[in-house]
């Protein structure tokens, strides 16, 4: 039988025992997030000419081309997603296509060609003056994303390369660059995302004539 005379509330622990526990593995990941991402805040006016690139784009009446492998290509086809879609507001579609959704495509140029042409190839084919190719890469070393870029160019269509460090060999091929100020592909393509979300809002407004909205 309980005691009726027992406190309800077990006493407060000792001040000594409410220290915060030693920061492991995942406050190291929050913490590497959190100071990526402010320090982003340096990169404000490549990431808002960056939007305005892409709406510029669509006003001309050009298409924009999205590429990556891996974590980017799904980088690539979220972008894509919310331009013929919808970010926020219910507008017009907007002409966008990322290159490594057509597997018939790819694994032809692929098995015909070499894999490090598989995006290359598709700019040759349907990239023009006045269109946008936009190229995710966390290292910016990938061969088939280089080759694209540098295709793009000779079709004489605008570069806009998201990557991070450096942004490696593909930098030379980029006619507009946003790099994450990190090495660490997690926080890259968290930033990428950030990024394309960011485009995203801007160009929807934009296609529904109203302001930015945060």
């Amino acid at each position: 039988m309980s005691d009726p005379t027992a406190p309800l509330l077990a006493p407060a622990p000792p001040a000594s025992d409410l220290a915060a526990p030693p920061t492991d593995w995942l406050h190291a990941h929050l913490h590497a997030h959190a100071d990526v991402a402010g320090a982003m805040v340096g990169l404000a006016d490549r990431i808002r000419s960056a939007g305005e690139l892409v709406r510029d784009t669509f006003a001309r009446g050009g298409t924009l081309y999205t590429l990556g492998n891996g974590g980017s290509a799904a980088d690539a086809q979220h972008l894509t997603g919310e331009l013929v879609g919808h970010y926020k507001r219910d507008r017009r579609p907007l002409p966008a296509v990322t290159l490594s959704t057509d597997p018939t495509s790819m694994t032809c140029i692929a098995n015909d060609y070499a894999y490090d042409d598989v995006f290359a190839r598709q700019v040759q084919a349907l990239a023009r003056p006045g269109d946008l190719v936009v190229a995710f890469t966390t290292s910016g070393r990938s061969p088939n994303v280089v080759r694209a870029l540098e295709a793009a160019r000779v079709n004489r269509a605008t570069t806009l390369l998201l990557a991070g460090g450096d942004g490696g060999p593909a930098r030379e091929h980029a006619d507009h660059l946003v790099l994450v100020p990190s090495e660490a592909t997690p926080r890259i393509q968290e930033m990428h995302t950030l990024v394309l979300h960011v485009i995203s809002e801007m160009v929807d407004a934009w296609a529904a004539d109203e302001p930015p909205a945060p």
